[in-house]
């Protein structure tokens, strides 16, 4: 077994031995497989296996299965560490990509789907719980969206790398998701025979969390997860089934958007520590509202492909601001939560998303318009909620009624 390495201890480290580098390199392993499938997997179902609008959506409810048990990463915490459990689904992550072109049919996307689905879940949710037990407070939102820039730099490359080489090497379905699989479990190798395991300050419980002081978080990853799954399943498939992009022209866009957040993502990491997560929130889900109206709009006026890939990169522009959320909640925790939480919140994000793609599926085939003007309305919803974020989150201030709640309290013993 392994010895332990205290937080504390790793400051006279090496940086490319440190855990924020870790932490890197997986959020660089992570996105190139999944960019890469994300980046060829619409046109791939519709040229191998013929799908239309609702196969497209039973593939995405398949795949958020394993996000609503995400929960189960509790159980699954009390044999391995978290450190070791994120290799280990990078690594599931990367063979399932690897061999998603050998399953060209409805059945065998399914199955793949689902493989790759448990490694990028359980990955994320165990990423998110290191984050915020090995970056401090006060310089969280600047290093998350460091990292967040070398993710979108990942992206960004494979992006490039497919948009250069498509046509020129006449590349196949298989050779490129083999490739990025291979590229994924080598990082993942490297991670987990080149670091120390590190030891974070404050140990986690190791059962399920349910705080009533949470709830704001837990809706607003609610209608999170609700939301982005509109956009997920139904923009890029959009682009294809309307506009029909091919593979380098969908991935062109994916490119142009993850350059954009590469850019902006330590920006926004500053502009969280300045503003504040309440204002950033604000911000991220009125703009959201209006690229949703504006998707719906693109049914009714007719307007080209220009103007719907502008409005693609501009959702991911505020999507990148979600991190908020995280930062909100690491600020409002108690340490030994972190990791629990995690797990419920990630479930909690997915209890919509396993639903909405399916059902969505034949509602997008009476009416597009229908399924973006539900995702404005979702984003509306959730600015709402955004204004009950306090200016100065904190334990015992998690929501603007936490404190008044807390006033009354301490008048009442008063007058006993």
């Amino acid at each position: 077994m392994r010895t332990l390495t205290p937080l504390s201890a790793t400051v006279d480290l090496p940086f490319w031995r440190r855990p924020v580098f870790l932490l890197c390199l997986m959020a660089a392993a992570m996105p190139i497989s999944f960019a890469t499938w994300s980046a060829l997997l619409n046109n791939f179902v519709i040229e191998a296996a013929g799908f239309t609008g609702v196969e497209i959506g039973w593939l995405h409810t398949v795949r958020e299965i394993p996000g609503l048990l995400a929960v189960g990463v509790i159980a699954v915490l009390l044999v391995l560490r978290e450190q070791i459990l994120a290799v280990l689904m990078l690594i599931l992550l990367g063979v399932a990509t690897a061999i998603t072109a050998y399953f060209p049919s409805f059945g065998g996307l399914l199955v793949v789907t689902m493989l790759s689905s448990i490694g990028f879940h359980y990955y994320e949710t165990v990423n998110q719980s290191l984050q915020l037990q090995w970056i401090e407070k006060k310089v969280a939102p600047q290093v998350i969206g460091k990292i967040s820039a070398v993710g979108a730099g990942a992206s960004l490359a494979a992006y490039g790398l497919i948009v250069v080489t498509w046509h020129w090497l006449e590349l196949s379905y298989n050779t490129v998701f083999m490739t990025a699989g291979l590229v994924t479990i080598a990082i993942a190798l490297y991670c987990a025979f080149a670091f120390a395991q590190f030891a974070a300050p404050n140990p986690q419980n190791r059962t399920m969390v349910l705080r009533r002081r949470y709830w704001l978080y837990y809706v607003m990853q609610f209608m999170s997860g609700a939301r982005r799954q509109i956009f997920v399943v139904f923009a890029a498939f959009m682009m294809v089934e309307r506009y029909g992009m091919d593979v380098r022209a969908l991935t062109a866009l994916f490119m142009v958007t993850y350059l954009v957040n590469m850019l902006i993502a330590p920006t926004i990491g500053r502009w969280i520590a300045r503003f504040g997560e309440r204002r950033m929130l604000i911000v991220e889900y009125a703009g959201l509202t209006v690229v949703f109206i504006s998707y719906g709009m693109l049914y009714v006026y007719e307007w080209d492909w220009h103007v719907a890939a502008a409005l693609y990169v501009l959702n991911h522009l505020f999507f990148s601001m979600a991190f908020a959320i995280k930062t909100y909640f690491q600020k409002i925790a108690d340490p030994a939560d972190i990791a629990p939480t995690a797990a419920v919140a990630f479930t909690i994000n997915h209890i919509a998303a396993v639903f909405l793609p399916a059902g969505l599926g034949y509602l997008w085939i009476l009416s597009p318009k229908a399924v973006f003007a539900l995702a404005a309305a979702m984003a509306l919803v959730s600015m709402l909620l955004a204004l009950l974020v306090p200016d100065e989150p904190d334990d015992g201030n998690e929501t603007i009624f936490s404190k008044r709640d807390l006033a009354k309290a301490q008048a009442a013993l008063r007058g006993v």
